[in-house]
């Protein structure tokens, strides 16, 4: 495994089709029913046009179709419908067998333009090493949530969401980075991005998740920093739904990316166990 990645992203003698094999260092879920996180599915599918391409991904946005679980092994066919000077529309489809999982549509490029600017703000919040780590869902064994070191400086997550009290604003605020050292990829991003859902139990005041439906990041630029700021704004919820995004900033305040996401609405009486 590269060290760049948190997954095993492997080629074959064909450069538009790859293979991801789905283990539980990769899924998420409760204990024996785990199943491929979606943020990897978008992450692998983003990292197989980048080296297929040899451009860094501008957008991509996945919609999520089906479960991918442990051991299966999911196939990843890069289609390419345009390439451009500057600029290539891509599209994954990641099934297992023929039972698609996702599909991915993206471009990929770079223009050669000086112009930088940034408006949006990183919020204030203490650092990564005075705020409490992210608690865990299954405490039973290891799983992809134990590779990614997230720590939360604004937000209800865990026993402490129960209430029934709504957020008065919907905004949580949490630091993440690779907890194995994995360095900052467009890959890396796409997989934190889809930490989205989870404020959802925040913004309601009770245990409270969601599935998602569908995880699109946008990428300004790449840089190296250690850990990366999530401010997330879960912006409403209605007839079992919800819908939120994240800015991604790094240690330094520079945007790196920003995330949006819907979900179908998950709500516990109870803790789960």
């Amino acid at each position: 495994m590269a060290q760049s990645d948190l997954f095993d992203l492997q080629s074959t003698h064909n450069p538009h089709r790859w293979y991801l094999p789905v283990d539980d260092s990769v899924s998420v879920g409760p204990p024996g029913r785990k199943f491929l996180f979606g943020g990897v599915g978008l992450a692998s599918s983003i990292t197989a046009m980048e080296r297929t391409l040899g451009r860094p991904t501008i957008w991509a946005t996945s919609q999520y179709l089906s479960y991918a679980e442990p051991p299966s092994v999911v196939d990843i066919d890069v289609i390419v419908p345009k390439v451009g000077k500057h600029i290539s529309q891509a599209r994954v489809v990641g099934h297992v067998g023929d039972r698609e999982i996702f599909t991915v549509n993206a471009a990929l490029g770079a223009r050669p333009d000086a112009l930088t600017a940034q408006w949006a703000v990183m919020p204030s919040a203490l650092p990564p090493e005075k705020c409490e780590p992210m608690p865990k869902f299954d405490v039973s064994g290891r799983d992809l949530h134990d590779r990614i070191d997230m720590r939360v400086a604004k937000g209800r997550y865990g026993a402490s969401r129960t209430g029934g009290e709504l957020s008065e604003d919907g905004q949580a605020i949490l630091w993440a980075r690779s907890a194995e050292g994995h360095a900052l990829s467009s890959g890396l991003l796409a997989i934190i991005a889809d930490y989205v859902p989870g404020a959802t139990g925040h913004a309601l005041g009770r245990m409270a998740g969601a599935n998602s439906l569908d995880n699109t990041i946008r990428i300004r630029r790449l840089k190296e920093s250690e850990w990366v700021l999530c401010d997330i704004r879960i912006h409403g919820i209605h007839a079992g739904f919800v819908h939120g995004r994240m800015h991604i900033f790094a240690q330094d305040g520079e945007l790196l990316a920003t995330a949006s996401q819907s979900g179908i609405l998950r709500v516990w009486d109870e803790a789960p166990g």
